[in-house]
């Protein structure tokens, strides 16, 4: 395994990398650049060591299927090779062409998210999704006039980093306390939030909270939109494989000392919100219903699915 796959996956697990989008791009080059750099002719020795630094970039973050998706799309081929030489190649060419799809998707959900904001509308965000906030930030390049509430996001504050970058950008923006999401809704019109894993029924896996304001949107009347790229769409949920909610430390939450040691902190990274709840998902194919997923699965993927069982 090289340097660069186990700081890749540090970096991750340290929330120094962020985003399921970025997360998967960064494992895809980080895996490129494990097979660029790989010394040595024996191939099922090279596979081997491919398999293992695909495992260490999986455990970095087991709830985002955006970078198990994009390790499968570098690899998805290697069967085809009969050398390191070839091996190296199939990777190197899965990963450009990952980089490059991820990068004209989260710009085509921006184009086709913006036309369902109308200037005067005051939006909802969560935590820092680089794909939601596309589509905020198109609107506003088209000149329509907009409000944004952003939550702060507990207990890494992504929230932080999403208004300074709506701020900058010359948006009206808002930070608020997480708990006051159903105070703060009844004033909302639309709510966009990004996501971290789409299963085959159309719930959604996200930042957690993401349930909570879908819940307080729901109450309110309040359009509820998910912006994804596909490649977020878990395959394995077709086969009744269950999405991993990541759990973090107590020190996340609390400072050591600070509660009495018999306290328990629960600190889940993510939770889900049922399909029931989700008016639309923003995709670079199109607005899609919930319903929808599975169908695309089966079409984008096809048989390759069944491959990667």
């Amino acid at each position: 395994m090289s340097d660069n796959i186990a700081d890749t996956a540090l970096a991750i697990k340290e929330m120094r990398i962020r985003g399921a989008g970025r997360i998967a791009c960064a494992g895809v080059v980080a895996l490129k650049e494990f097979a660029d750099g790989y010394v040595g002719t024996g191939f099922d020795k090279f596979l081997q060591d491919l398999e293992r630094s695909k495992k260490v970039l999986l455990d970095s973050r087991p709830t985002a299927v955006s970078l198990w998706n994009g390790l499968h799309a570098c690899t998805k081929n290697i069967s085809k090779a009969d050398s390191v030489e070839e091996a190296r190649q199939l990777i190197s060419d899965g990963a450009k062409n990952f980089v490059e799809m991820s990068s004209k998707a989260t710009e085509a959900i921006a184009k086709i998210g913006a036309r369902g904001i109308q200037s005067g509308d005051i939006i909802m965000t969560h935590c820092n999704s680089s794909v939601a906030l596309g589509v905020i930030k198109e609107a506003h390049r088209q000149g329509k006039d907009i409000k944004v509430y952003a939550t702060e996001s507990r207990p890494w504050r992504q929230g932080i980093i999403t208004v300074n970058e709506l701020a900058d950008t010359g948006i009206d923006t808002t930070l608020i306390i997480d708990s006051a999401v159903r105070s703060v809704m009844n004033n909302v019109d639309k709510v966009f939030v990004g996501a971290d894993t789409i299963s085959s029924n159309g719930s959604v896996i996200n930042k957690i909270g993401t349930s909570q304001l879908a819940l307080a949107a729901d109450e309110a009347r309040v359009k509820f939109n998910v912006c994804s790229e596909t490649y977020k769409f878990s395959p394995l949920t077709m086969f009744g494989d269950m999405v991993t909610i990541e759990e973090r430390g107590y020190d996340e939450v609390v400072k050591t000392g600070e509660v009495n040691s018999s306290v328990k902190i629960f600190n889940p990274v993510f939770d889900s919100t049922p399909a029931k709840y989700i008016d639309a998902i923003i995709t670079e194919l199109g607005i899609i219903s919930p319903g929808s997923v599975y169908d695309i699965m089966v079409r984008q993927l096809g048989d390759s699915i069944f491959d990667s069982r």
